[in-house]
């Protein structure tokens, strides 16, 4: 059963701060360096044997050497940047130079990458001391944090429920603020199902706009994104500046010039918006029970604001885009990991989800890959009909409450059965085929027997408007407070 919310559980003191106040806070050097990484350290030491968010923690010696060296920065009128001081833990999927990237395998259990992915290149220099790393699924699959290198990563508001994933150990470390903010990525829902799953932000950036890499492949790879998640839309803003922007290494990156948006204000007057509601897609999605009623209340907020909500159904067969959709991802897939699949030693350190992707990947013809990314084109121009009579799009961001974590995934919804390890995911699927920024926020809670549990709606906006996506975020936020509901595990005793 979900854990019993105690009241006055928000946290105090230097953890308590939002990520932007804490950073005004450290440059007007009002605390130190020092002082925030002792902070999260005691708070990671209180929750994080609960949960196991974060793991692979660094030596804490070279730690206080780093925030010393931090505090004598700002002493010389030095700031690196809006993380300057502020602890992160980047996901264990990445490279971080000098640090264990096990991707949740046993295959590189151990590790140590000599080089940064560049996202995390830019939060390095712009001051933030990495602490350790933020727990994934293997090879980021299957929406649900648990790996053999690690174990299993433990939902922030009741720890017999998952995480979600494959972003869960960054969800959960933002929700119990054992981190200001957290990277993501987000293939198949990897940013938004933990930020539903955990009551926090989480947003699936448009493709380019923030560089995922450098990989291998770096022209047909555009399913994964990477992106920030926070407790509230300026503290996601804030991560965001430090990681958008074009990088030579990844051609298909956005131009610093096309971002000048993110410096405008996010207030806004949302009067009169269009919001279309997705729903179940007319009953295509199987949902929990009680999950559709918790998002459509949701959407009142989006009323107060003066939005008009009108359900909408897309024209378009969803059954022939869910199978191009596994098509495009198995290619991908493939392509990446083949290598491991063909060695036999390494092939028997797979997870079963990763050999089906591959030997999937491995039977597709080129001409089906052609046709699954032609249904991909049509769907993201029957979106972009939409968007002429919309301006957002909304629909739940998972298709049920946090389930048990001692579960490999959920093997049936709403009573009908999956009929794959990813199919309960499908809701995911309509923004990251378009290519379009989906925002993940808090819905609210449960009742019955998914009492207290969280739920959130994606906020789908046009082709690169993720600036518009935080404005009305922003707004939403303000309306509906659900992310300032604390979780009962801040509240607990040592």
């Amino acid at each position: 059963m979900p854990m019993t919310r105690k009241p006055h559980a928000a946290p105090s003191g230097i953890v308590a701060h939002t990520a932007t106040s804490l950073s005004r806070a450290i440059h007007a050097r009002e605390v130190s360096c020092v002082e925030v990484l002792q902070a999260y350290l005691a708070q990671i030491d209180r929750l994080n044997p609960v949960v196991n968010a974060l793991v692979a923690l660094v030596e804490r010696d070279a730690l206080h050497r780093l925030a010393l060296e931090r505090d004598a920065q700002l002493a010389r009128g030095q700031s690196l940047g809006p993380l300057h001081g502020m602890v992160q833990a980047p996901k264990d999927i990445m490279p971080a130079a000098g640090m264990v990237t096990s991707c949740g395998s046993p295959i590189f259990a151990g590790q140590v990458s000599p080089a940064d992915a560049v996202v995390y290149e830019r939060m390095r220099a712009s001051g933030a001391l990495f602490i350790g790393r933020s727990n994934s699924p293997e090879f980021g699959l299957g929406g649900h944090t648990y790996n053999p290198v690690y174990g299993t990563t433990r939902n922030a508001f009741d720890p017999s429920r998952s995480a979600g994933g494959s972003s869960g150990g960054a969800a959960v470390a933002v929700a119990l603020h054992m981190l200001p903010v957290a990277d993501g990525s987000d293939m198949m829902g990897s940013l938004r199902t933990p930020a539903a799953f955990n009551n926090v932000y989480g947003l699936r950036t448009s493709f380019g706009l923030v560089p995922h890499g450098p990989t291998q492949e770096v022209f047909f790879q555009q399913f994964s994104v990477t992106g920030p998640m926070a407790r509230n839309i300026p503290d996601l803003a804030l991560l965001l500046s430090v990681q958008a922007g074009f990088d030579a290494r990844l051609p298909l990156t956005r131009r610093h010039e096309d971002l000048a948006a993110f410096g405008q204000p996010l207030e806004r007057d949302f009067n009169g918006t269009r919001i279309g509601w997705l729903g179940d897609l007319g009953g295509h999605l199987p949902t929990a029970p009680g999950l559709l009623a918790t998002c459509e209340q949701a959407l009142t907020h989006l009323r107060t604001l003066g939005c008009a909500v009108d359900s909408v159904l897309p024209a378009f067969d969803m059954e022939q885009l869910w199978r191009a959709w596994i098509d495009l991802r198995s290619f991908s897939l493939a392509g990446a990991h083949a290598a491991l699949y063909r060695d036999s030693a390494t092939r028997a350190l797979l997870k079963p989800e990763m050999v089906w992707e591959i030997e999937r990947g491995m039977r597709l013809a080129a001409l089906q890959v052609y046709d699954a990314a032609c249904v991909r084109s049509a769907w993201y121009q029957a979106l972009r009909g939409l968007f002429e009579t919309f301006d957002f799009l909304v629909l739940p961001a998972a298709q049920s409450f946090p389930f048990d974590a001692s579960l490999d995934w959920p093997h049936a919804i709403g009573g009908r059965a999956m009929d794959s390890y990813h199919r309960w995911m499908q809701v995911v699927v309509p923004a990251t085929m378009a290519g379009l920024p989906a925002l993940s926020v808090p819905a609210g809670f449960g009742s019955g027997a998914d009492a207290g549990l969280p739920a959130g709606l994606q906020i789908i906006g046009p082709a690169q408007a993720d600036a518009a996506l935080l404005q009305i975020g922003h707004a939403y936020d303000q309306a509906s407070g659900h992310a300032r509901v604390p979780s009962p595990l801040l509240a607990r005793s040592d």
